[in-house]
């Protein structure tokens, strides 16, 4: 379709605000948008739908022109607002004063160039509050070939709410917190030792970070060699943080090894991953994403196969990084999620350097509540691929860490490789 016939898919955020800002009520009639049945449904939409209704956050999904599609219960809670009142609605014509309409004319920019992007919001609600929102928007392809948008909402006041809550039980006195306590000790120690570890295998070299953004999170990570014949690396990211989080990790890990002792295509792998997900894992909200490359013994070819996540990088000392990015969506939320063409195949040079990375690196934000995101994760491996390779890794988390506005609120891990 035509620009002049598609709205922006993040033109929702205007539509919803200017509504609840001008207390609009709703009124049941003709001319009222009406949910869409499940006839005129597409359906992918109506097997996302269970697992949508399962999230803590407010959940929009909306087609390539910017008509929304569907809300969830959350975000009717946090809007005070009917579902039938956003269903079908375009969206275009609504706006917010110029002040928030520039930060949202920047962050559709974003995404449209990006597929994905991350901004903190104050959305107005009906009783005149301003609810603390993080926003996180994902664009997407149907099984037909079509994109649509997924847009979550995390309350952040409610969180920070909650967390001080936990903070205040574990200070009770009593056993239990110490348990507890011992509890999450130990699981720490369980989740480092499934962390990637460095490596030095024929002509490549390895090095490694992780760290959760609690004492346990969900990140995990593989290198792993196949006797002489290649090297695989993988890096997976499930959604959320925390036990939960790290207990589903814990269960794609051992899988993932399974099937990479197998031997396993990468293909393969995320089509295994995603039906675990789906069966066993999706119905409790949550999803994964996933980077895999498989390097042969001589360093000289790759392959590499994304599931949702952001691009691998390749670079060369002085040179821009190339990205590779994901061919296939999300884990857990699609059947048909993997691509037939998941994977891509590339040459390498000695003295290429390879990243792999999560999103714990690319959303974070700064004082003006900007986001890193990939560009910015380009520039620092462009800066630092001139210095020595056990230098780098330091380098690129010093300069993510110089950027961010306070600690990290996600998971952060990285495998970084040399090729000699």
């Amino acid at each position: 379709m035509s620009p002049a016939t598609c709205t922006s898919s993040t033109s929702w955020i205007a539509s919803v605000a200017s509504r609840i800002r001008k207390k609009e009520p709703y009124v049941r009639g003709l001319s009222e948008p009406q949910e869409l049945v499940n006839s005129e449904k597409p359906e992918w939409l109506r097997e996302m739908e269970p697992i949508l209704e399962t999230l803590n956050d407010g959940v929009i999904v909306a087609d390539e022109c910017g008509e929304i599609l569907f809300v969830n219960s959350v975000f009717e809670e946090m809007t005070r607002m009917l579902r039938s009142e956003i269903i079908r609605r375009d969206a275009h014509s609504m706006n917010l004063g110029a002040e928030d309409d520039a930060r949202l004319q920047a962050f559709r920019k974003e995404t449209h160039k990006t597929r994905r992007s991350r901004k903190a919001f104050l959305l107005p609600a009906k009783d005149g509050k301003r609810l603390s929102v993080v926003v996180r928007v994902r664009v997407m392809r149907q099984p037909g070939g079509e994109r649509f948008t997924v847009v979550t909402l995390t309350y952040t006041s409610e969180q920070k709410y909650t967390e001080g809550n936990l903070r205040a039980a574990s200070a009770w006195p009593g056993e239990h917190p110490v348990e507890i306590e011992q509890d999450l000790t130990l699981g720490a120690r369980v989740q480092q030792s499934l962390a990637p570890k460095p490596l030095l295998w024929g002509r490549l070299r390895v090095d490694t970070f992780y760290k959760p953004s609690h004492t346990i999170g969900g990140d995990f990570g593989v290198v792993r060699p196949m006797n002489d014949e290649y090297l695989d690396l993988l890096i997976g990211d499930v959604s959320g943080h925390g036990i939960s989080s790290a207990l589903i990790a814990n269960r794609i890990y051992a899988e993932t090894i399974t099937q990479l002792s197998h031997r396993a295509p990468l293909v393969d792998v995320l089509g295994c991953l995603n039906a675990l997900v789906i069966e066993n894992i999706g119905s409790l909200g949550f999803f994964v994403t996933l980077a895999a490359a498989r390097i042969d013994h001589s360093g000289r070819s790759m392959e590499f196969a994304g599931a949702g996540h952001p691009p691998a990088m390749i670079v060369q000392p002085g040179a821009e990084p190339r990205l590779l990015p994901s061919r296939s969506t999300i884990l857990g939320a699609l059947p048909d999620a993997v691509d037939a063409d998941a994977t891509l195949y590339t040459g390498l040079e000695p003295g290429d350097r390879i990243l792999l990375y999560t999103d714990g690196i690319t959303d974070v934000f700064d004082s003006r509540g900007e986001m890193l995101k990939v560009d910015g994760v380009q520039s620092f491996v462009r800066e630092t691929a001139s210095l020595p390779f056990g230098e780098m890794k330091q380098g690129i988390l010093n300069r993510v860490a110089a950027w961010s506005n306070g600690p990290s609120v996600d998971d952060v891990s990285l495998v970084l490789v040399e090729v000699r």
